[in-house]
């Protein structure tokens, strides 16, 4: 049994973050999003696509897609975590979902108009991959780390996260800039290629954690139907733990709405540049890459203030800040003022992941053994209302046609959030976060 705290446990599991936020950046944020608007608007259908000959619009299929993908996940990840609890081998899980998401990517360099099917399908089995190896390593940070350094811990996570993506995106970032450095002289080639390193980049980095981390003991029972409705038996008894623990209950309802909107705006953001301002892929990626720099800093700056003044006021202040830019972005009119938005979101999206999700770990009840369980549930309720925003994104923009009506929507779900955190201070008057 390994002992809380060991600096080369901590940083080899903040490595996986640094491994798969590649991807994050890559294909969530920046050039995928860019490549994908930019090669399904043409003059001749507009930004109207066929998929298996049933027309959407482009960034609505888009949405679509990622939403079914990670509505696969929310229902599968209650079984897998209770396999990987039951099998005491989530590492193994972690490295399954790891090639899976990674090969997705590789598979994208192959991703043109003509291979739109293909291009879409690898881009939700991508999205399938990282969700599922995220589960897995959250469910570590309670048994690498005491509950007063989780905060610091998580904020280590995600900075080395933003670091990592940030070096491959630059790398990219050459290739797309300056094809003809490399003699390249098909245009969709560079975007293509970054595609494929993004899926080399997230394999290779993430064996760093898979050699460091525990395996967990493994039992070698055979896996049956039992375990695999354990799986939501093992929510559902979470949730019965949950009920009774007023302050972890209201935080997750909370989480739920606030979550629609920060994962929502963060996957929609290059799309909403490319389509409403016509930005273009160099643009959105130097703007994408100062949002993961300011993340950095986000992230650190919201661990500091939650020791001031406690992780529930920082995240109030935080979800005021996402209504402001739900606003501003049915308002936002130039590039100016996309770059100043730009740096608020990035200034408060690293710090909401990691303050929430280390709230979350120290809400737990302390030592207990089945923490996958627990960060199950976590994620269920994070995919769940991605699915929720990504499909309600997709339907206001086909319903009204115009994807500005999407954000300011989502800032509905933000006050909601909001709203319910503020009750948290209310009915807790002692500060123990």
């Amino acid at each position: 049994m390994q002992h809380k705290n060991d600096k080369g446990t901590i940083r080899a599991w903040a490595m996986f973050d640094w491994a798969n936020s590649a991807y994050n950046l890559v294909i969530t944020s920046t050039i995928y999003p860019a490549y994908y608007t930019i090669i399904t608007t043409t003059k001749e259908h507009g930004d109207k696509v066929k998929f298996f000959g049933i027309e959407f619009i482009n960034t609505a299929l888009s949405n679509y897609s990622l939403a079914a993908a990670y509505l696969v996940m929310a229902i599968l990840l209650p079984v897998l975590s209770s396999i990987a609890d039951f099998r005491g081998n989530k590492k193994s899980f972690m490295k399954f979902f790891t090639w899976m998401g990674g090969i997705a990517c590789a598979g994208l360099y192959f991703f043109k108009l003509d291979t739109l099917e293909l291009g879409v399908i690898c881009s939700a089995v991508a999205a399938m991959g990282y969700i599922g190896g995220i589960l897995f390593n959250n469910s570590y940070l309670p048994e690498i780390a005491s509950p007063d350094q989780q905060d610091k811990v998580s904020a280590q996570g995600f900075a080395y996260g933003y670091i990592g993506s940030v070096l491959l995106q630059i790398i990219c970032f050459v290739f797309v800039l300056k094809p003809e450095l490399f003699g390249i002289t098909d245009g969709s080639f560079p975007a293509r290629l970054s595609f494929l390193l993004v899926g080399v980049w997230w394999i290779a980095f993430a064996q760093i954690p898979f050699n460091k981390l525990p395996a967990g003991s493994q039992n070698r029972g055979k896996i049956t139907s039992g375990v695999i409705k354990n799986g939501f038996q093992e929510l559902g008894k979470v949730w019965q733990q949950v009920k009774g623990m007023k302050l972890l209950k209201r935080f997750l309802f909370a989480f739920f709405f606030y979550a629609v909107g920060v994962q929502t705006i963060m996957i929609v953001a290059a799309n909403f540049g490319e389509k409403i301002l016509h930005l273009g892929t160099a643009k959105l990626i130097a703007t994408i890459l100062v949002i993961q720099l300011v993340a950095i800093l986000g992230a650190y700056l919201m661990s500091v203030l939650a020791r001031l003044i406690g992780n529930f006021y920082v995240l109030i202040l935080v979800v005021l800040i996402w209504i402001g830019v739900c606003v501003s972005a049915y308002f936002i009119s130039n590039e100016t003022q996309f770059y100043v938005l730009a740096a608020v979101v990035g200034l408060v999206m690293g710090g909401i992941q990691s303050i929430s999700r280390s709230t979350y770990s120290k809400l737990l009840p302390q030592n207990t053994p089945d923490t996958a369980s627990f960060f199950s549930f976590y994620d269920v309720t994070e995919k769940i209302a991605i699915v929720i925003g990504l499909f309600s994104f997709g339907y206001i923009e086909e319903f009204t046609g115009n994807m500005r009506n999407s954000a300011l929507s989502l800032a509905v779900f933000f006050i909601i959030g909001l709203v319910i955190l503020i009750s948290i201070t209310r009915i807790r008057p002692e500060d123990d976060l």
